[in-house]
């Protein structure tokens, strides 16, 4: 993966946390609703979107699909310090890069990582999980759970 490829991977990594915080919707639920086409669309037109706000994108990205406002909270619910939202786009981005091979699409990758349980718990900000080492979420993922 070239540093374009990856660079559009964490735009669109940190847009899926961007629209999910301000819907109060599951990542999960914001990368099913997309579906996989969009979510390849989104890829392909990172480097125009990098110079609009995450605002304006989302708000047009939300309008289209009439996501509605969901119940996940992980901002409003937060005890501590809310990372930003490009800090766990960030976290998404070098988990898929880690668990993807040379073979693996790239868009499936953002698939499945966001709607496996990895997803809630580093969404969940009163926990641990988003400060864990690459390593750590790599092979939790891998294992389908979290290590002790």
């Amino acid at each position: 993966m070239n540093d374009v490829q990856k660079n559009n991977l964490f735009y669109v990594c940190s847009l899926i946390e961007f629209l999910g915080r301000k819907t109060k919707n599951t990542r999960g639920t914001i990368v099913q609703t997309l579906g996989k086409k969009e979510i390849e669309r989104q890829l392909e037109i990172a480097e125009v979107n990098h110079c609009l706000s995450f605002e304006q994108v989302s708000d047009e990205i939300i309008e289209y699909f009439n996501i509605e406002e969901g119940h996940f909270d992980s901002v409003g619910l937060c005890k501590y310090n809310v990372p930003s939202f490009q800090a766990i786009g960030k976290e998404y981005q070098r988990l898929i890069i880690d668990v993807s091979s040379e073979k693996s699409n790239i868009v499936d990758m953002i698939y499945e990582v966001f709607q496996s349980f990895i997803s809630e718990e580093i969404s969940d900000f009163n926990s641990s999980v988003y400060y864990s080492s690459p390593e750590y979420l790599k092979h939790s993922y891998l294992e389908g759970k979290l290590l002790a």
